[in-house]
């Protein structure tokens, strides 16, 4: 490009300048004849030795009549390639449109950086650039001594990349000779065209889009761009997007969506760019949409973690069907100098934080976050980009192969079930995705009280009718009883924020010795620790399922001891109790069982009976036994009739209440929602609703104390002696 500047001569009145400038300050008049092909045409200039050409003009006057020159300098612009070259081949078939890009080879080749824990290898380097060194300065032959050092380097190069521990995996990954994303989109695309801007006024240079071609088939390509060195990474922001490159991943993956192009994108960011700018712009924003956006997407989208992947940040461009990662990348939720800071309060627990939040891709495959782990090189992806590149070619080329055969629907499925399944874990088996998404996080740990209940009568029976003290069946369902007990008590208190407390008390009381002034003290803060924990226990709808198993256990133990406590009196009861009685006692058994066939009743055998019964009395208050009745068997049938009766009065109150309260439209309406979809939100909304209209209108006063009275009555019946014999009452004989 060439421009023309026009100065006038030092012709007249006005102030000059070395450069042979002349600035006027008087009016000038230019006469009609001063045009474009007069100050264009060579001839009537006169050229100078500095390149200048000057013409005297006719017409062209002063106020004074003196006359001026006009003198044209010719420069030359500078040509620049960026976005459009002068000339463009029209008939490219292959290669990459590299003025459409910033990223250009580098002058010069980036220097190796050693890492820490590397030290060890370039020890040996050192040692074999010496010999190398020393066999050309001598002459002489040192080829044992190389090939040994080179095999002992390569042994130690291999020990020290098989067991790298988190941190130092982050280390490589964040290698500044590492290969970025546009490194790896140009080793494996045979086309590839950057595109630009996020169509709101801004393009966002640590976000990278474009299309390109592999076996020629086309794809969209998104990735987040570091820089390979100082330069680069402030122009690229050191790969952390605003929310302009989020909105331009965005755009890309709409187009991509629209016209049919499979996605594939490159993680390779410490996080969003968390400046105030970008929290105005809407950052949160523009990564919440992103992660909306992908679920929908009806293409194939794989994702490919390069370096480092940094919470939020990375996620935005991360929602695929497949996520691969390299050996060496490593995906958080938070950096581990950041959780170091957080929990320890130094950045110097880096190495445990890095460690615990299993930040590694070995520990994702693991976890089933990633679907696989694509190979480096030993000694990290920067030391041979390009073997590195193709196994990432090769990873993704499978993946596609697998994913375009799905038509939408399944992709969409394929993508959400994914994501369903992380973190879906039960001891001993995995929790099927289907099965975890309608999962409550209350109904996974508390029991359904028809089950509690369920499993208390099993007890009780097998606690009343067994013939020996101890039963081996009951005992174990007692102990098991009280290890989920335990396990929720520990959860409670972790959950409560006492578990530290617990702790060091557990501690003190393992150091305590018979000190009395140390034993108060620490019978004070158990009591204080307790008060505590029953305090957040008896909060109203919290650990219910804890409420419910500590209940059941309480009764579990009282039953157990009325248990013993009936065996032991029996037994001595049975001691002190004459031979004679106990045969006319067992005769009286004899004929009640015969007249309940239809038997007559033998009328001297009753009058024994009630003999041998007022010896019976005499023989117990001779053991000190106060005698408060005498109870007689109680029909399972008549203590069933009454449950069956006051089953209906719940029943009969529930129906009023309905009545009353017009609840009638409500449940027909649930009915029909339940028979289209039984869990649809609507269907849990209404039966809430009607739940607690029926709640607030039913006065269940006197009914808990129906239901209350029946169960001391059943109580009461299990602690009964049976046929006749002497029963127990508040300890009382």
């Amino acid at each position: 490009m060439t421009t023309i500047s026009l100065v006038a001569g030092n012709c007249g009145r006005g102030r000059g300048y070395e450069d042979g400038r002349f600035e006027f300050r008087s009016n000038l008049y230019l006469g009609k004849d001063f045009l474009a092909s007069d100050l264009f045409n060579n001839n009537p200039f006169r050229r100078r030795a500095n390149g200048c050409l000057s013409k005297a003009l006719k017409g062209f006057e002063n106020g004074n009549g003196r006359r001026f020159r006009v003198i044209a300098r010719v420069k030359k612009g500078k040509k620049h390639d960026y976005p459009w070259p002068e000339n463009i081949d029209l008939d490219i078939k292959d290669g990459h449109l590299t003025y459409l890009s910033h990223f250009k080879p580098l002058a010069e080749k980036p220097k190796p950086v050693t890492l820490p824990f590397e030290k060890p290898l370039v020890d040996l380097e050192k040692k074999i650039i010496e010999v190398c060194r020393m066999a050309d300065e001598t002459g002489l032959d040192f080829t044992d001594q190389i090939g040994a050092l080179e095999n002992k380097y390569q042994q130690a190069l291999k020990d020290l990349y098989t067991h790298l521990t988190p941190i130092q995996r982050l280390a490589i990954a964040r290698h500044p000779n590492r290969p970025t994303a546009l490194d790896h989109i140009l080793n494996i695309t045979e086309k590839w065209v950057e595109l630009h801007g996020d169509r709101a006024g801004y393009d966002d240079p640590a976000m990278v889009t474009g299309i390109g071609t592999m076996d020629g088939k086309s794809y969209m390509f998104i990735g987040q761009q570091k820089g390979r060195n100082t330069k680069e990474n402030i122009f690229r922001n050191f790969a952390m997007p605003t929310p302009h490159g989020y909105r331009k991943a965005l755009r890309m993956m709409k187009y991509a969506d629209h016209h049919g192009l499979p996605i594939i994108t490159f993680v390779d960011t410490p996080g969003a760019y968390a400046d105030l700018k970008s929290e105005e712009l809407g950052q949160g924003e523009a990564i919440a949409h992103n992660l909306r956006t992908m679920f929908g997407l009806k293409v194939p989208i794989v994702t490919v973690v390069v370096g480092e992947g940094g919470s939020g940040g990375a996620l935005a461009i991360a929602c695929p069907n497949k996520l691969f990662m390299l050996e060496n990348s490593v995906l958080y939720v938070a950096s581990p100098e950041a959780c170091a800071a957080i929990l320890w309060k130094s950045s110097q627990a880096a190495p445990k934080a890095a460690e615990k939040l299993r930040i590694t891709a070995q520990e994702h495959y693991k976890r089933k976050i990633a679907d696989g782990i694509i190979p480096e090189p030993l000694g990290g992806a920067h030391a041979d980009p390009v073997w590195t590149s193709q196994q990432i070619r090769l990873a993704i080329t499978q993946a596609m192969d697998e994913l375009t055969k799905m038509d939408t629907e399944e992709l969409l499925r394929h993508r959400m079930l994914k994501f369903r399944s992380i973190g879906g874990f039960q001891e001993g088996k995995p929790v099927e995705p289907e099965r975890k998404r309608n999962m409550k996080p209350s109904d996974a740990s508390m029991l359904n009280a028809a089950d509690i209940e369920s499993d208390l009568e099993k007890l009780k029976k097998n606690i009343l009718e067994a013939k020996v003290p101890s039963d081996p069946i009951t005992d174990q369902a007692i102990e098991k009883l009280k290890q989920d007990v335990d396990n929720e008590v520990t959860r409670a208190f972790i959950s409560m924020g006492l578990q530290e407390k617990l702790e060091s008390l557990k501690l003190e009381l393992s150091r305590a010795s018979d000190n009395q002034t140390l034993n108060r003290n620490l019978k004070v803060k158990v009591d204080k620790l307790m008060q505590e924990f029953k305090q957040n226990l008896s909060r109203p709808g919290a650990y219910l399922g804890l409420k419910q198993k500590l209940e059941k256990l309480s009764m579990v133990s009282r039953l157990i001891e009325q248990k013993e406590k009936g065996e032991k009196l029996k037994a001595e009861i049975n001691q002190k109790i004459p031979s004679k009685i106990k045969e006319k006692l067992e005769q009286l058994e004899t004929a009640q069982a015969n007249l309940s066939k239809g038997d007559p009743l033998d009328e001297d055998l009753v009058a024994e009976a009630v003999k041998a019964k007022k010896e019976l009395i005499e023989v117990l208050k001779s053991a000190n036994l106060e005698i408060v009745g005498v109870a007689k068997r109680k029909a399972a049938a008549e203590l069933q009739e009454k449950i069956v009766n006051v089953k209906k009065e719940i029943d009969g109150e529930i129906e009023r209440v309905i009545d009353v309260a017009g609840l009638h439209g409500k449940i027909e309406e649930l009915k029909a929602e339940m028979a289209i979809d039984s869990s649809s939100p609507k269907v849990e909304k209404l039966q809430a609703e009607i739940k607690e209209e029926i709640r607030t209108a039913l006065d269940d006063t006197a009914l808990k104390q129906k239901v209350e009275n029946l169960r001391r009555e059943f109580a009461t019946s299990s602690e009964e002696v049976i046929d006749d014999k002497v029963i127990a009452e508040n300890g009382r004989w």
